[in-house]
């Protein structure tokens, strides 16, 4: 496939070596040359310098021809302006935009926007860590722990 990922900080490199790695075509682009330091040596995609939101660069980088287009950037704003660009106006096919406002992210989400809210991911998995602990010095089985939590399936009542 061929990824355009919008953010070279630690996520979007990260998602760049990873796809890189699985033999995707990717394409970085950053307004910080510098950030470009954080992908690994091996990386044999391109590092393009850029303004995610120009149209002119994304045209210049063949956003046109991508197969799928990542905003990562730390910038909320600039990752839902970046995304429908991609979507609306280049015509990219799979969209993911990475929003931290739990808020925005449930309204860029109702507008057609794939989103990941990392507040939303992190929290669940802190969630998650705490449970376990929990369960785990009680004496409780992560299941029966959660079956005490939640006695009832998702969808059910005891209600009836």
């Amino acid at each position: 496939m061929n990824i355009v990922i919008m953010g070279c900080g630690r996520v979007g490199a990260e998602l760049a070596a990873l796809l890189d790695r699985e033999g995707h075509q990717v394409t970085v682009l950053d307004i910080d040359p510098d950030a470009f330091s954080q992908l690994p040596a091996d990386f044999r995609g391109t590092a393009v310098v850029g303004n995610g939101i120009d149209q002119d660069v994304l045209q210049r980088i063949g956003l046109d021809g991508a197969d799928a287009f990542v905003a990562a950037t730390p910038g909320d704003n600039r990752n839902v302006m970046a995304s429908q660009m991609a979507k609306h106006v280049f015509g990219v096919p799979k969209v993911v935009c990475r929003i931290f406002d739990p808020i925005r992210e449930d309204l860029y989400h109702s507008l057609g926007l794939e989103t990941v809210s990392p507040t939303r991911v992190v929290a669940r998995l802190l969630k998650e860590a705490v449970e376990r602990a929990t369960s785990a010095s009680s004496g409780e089985a992560p299941a029966e722990a959660q079956a005490r939590a939640n006695p009832d399936p998702p969808g059910e009542t005891s209600e009836g």
